[in-house]
């Protein structure tokens, strides 16, 4: 039986920061105190900005955005 498996855009989490060198947190408050507002533009800003993969990005977005900015 499966215990705490994380699933939906969380579960790109742990391998995001290592990847990129920097919490989860930092990543949402850049995302939050950014002045885009639209999925797609904030996707698009940390591939440009950041050199994040898609995956990586659409699931920080995601997450954040269905948080609240």
């Amino acid at each position: 039986m499966a215990e705490n498996v994380v699933k939906g855009p969380a579960s790109y989490f742990p391998s995001i920061e290592k990847k990129y060198g920097r919490p989860i947190g930092e990543w949402k408050e850049l995302i939050g105190a950014s002045p885009l507002g639209k999925h797609m533009e904030l996707v698009a800003w940390l591939k440009a900005e950041y050199g994040m993969g898609h995956g990586h990005a659409n699931a920080l977005v995601a997450h954040t955005l269905a948080e609240g900015k």
